[in-house]
């Protein structure tokens, strides 16, 4: 039997007085992909926010990897969270910004030098992120959420300013990092990108 990294069950949320969730259910097992699709304003962010500990629920009960998600450093150590674009350290490289990933997390997944190959970042090495294109800066963030120790990988929108061909090799990616033992929940737009990796579908409804 798969073992249940994530459970939430009727999920409620309301702003203003309106629901954005109503009464969503998510489960996701151990070495699983899930994909949350839907129209703009059905609440994809909204619910991976609430699996991240960053928006309490009005209803509902969330449990990621046996306990309630929380904004707090010991839920952080097996939880990563991609959703918009991270600050970037003034006056670090991009190389940089992987090499200190991988120092403050005590450990990596991968090298920063293989995750500049994995990411297609080889050639920017010593850029600072500022001054790259959206959508590599989009794959410096999915390599410092990638190459840090984890067992939970929440993104939303990780295709933003991908083009095809890298969107085929994160698919990869993720595939690789659920068949180690990872499970992942993605809120995406692009369906190609679940389907390529393998991933389960939830579709959500304006509330």
């Amino acid at each position: 039997m798969t073992e249940m990294i994530i459970q939430a069950r009727n999920v409620t949320v309301e702003f203003g007085g309106a629901a954005v969730l109503d009464g969503v259910d998510l489960a996701a097992g151990r070495g699983e992909i899930v994909a949350v699709v839907g129209e703009n304003g059905t609440g994809k962010s909204t619910l991976l926010r609430c699996l991240a500990g960053l928006q309490p629920p009005a209803a509902g009960e969330i449990g990621v990897l046996d306990r309630p998600p929380a904004d707090e450093p010991g839920f952080w150590r097996d939880v990563v969270l991609v959703g918009d674009e991270p600050a970037w350290y003034p006056g670090l490289t991009v190389l940089e910004h992987l090499e200190l990933m991988a120092s403050v997390h005590g450990g990596s997944r991968l090298g920063a030098e293989e995750a500049l190959e994995s990411f297609g970042l080889a050639g920017r090495r010593d850029m600072a992120p500022p001054a790259m294109s959206t959508g590599q800066r989009q794959r410096l963030s999915l390599a410092m959420a990638l190459l840090r120790p984890s067992r939970v990988l929440l993104l939303d929108e990780p295709e933003r300013g991908l083009d095809a061909a890298f969107r085929a090799r994160l698919a990869s990616i993720l595939t690789a990092y659920a068949t180690a033992g990872g499970t992942v929940v993605l809120a995406t737009h692009d369906p190609g990108l679940a389907r390529a990796a393998g991933a389960r579908f939830i579709v959500l409804e304006a509330a």
